[in-house]
């Protein structure tokens, strides 16, 4: 099996993509096209930024 982007996978937790690309202002279609190679460092930061935000925000209504 690929082991591409394991760590944003894992940090995803239970974020769902849309929510993901939601705060990102891209398609959720675009998230998994960019999934399916290995990212760039800024690109995955970018991600791992709006993943973080998303858990936030689900902590604030939890």
């Amino acid at each position: 099996m690929f082991k591409r982007n394991e760590d944003i996978k894992n940090a995803r937790g239970g974020v769902p993509y849309w929510a993901i690309a939601e705060k990102m202002n891209i398609s959720e279609n675009t998230l998994y096209r960019w999934l399916r190679s290995e990212l760039s460092t800024e690109r995955k930061e970018d991600i791992l930024a709006a993943i973080r935000d998303c858990q936030k925000e689900l902590a604030e209504v939890n």
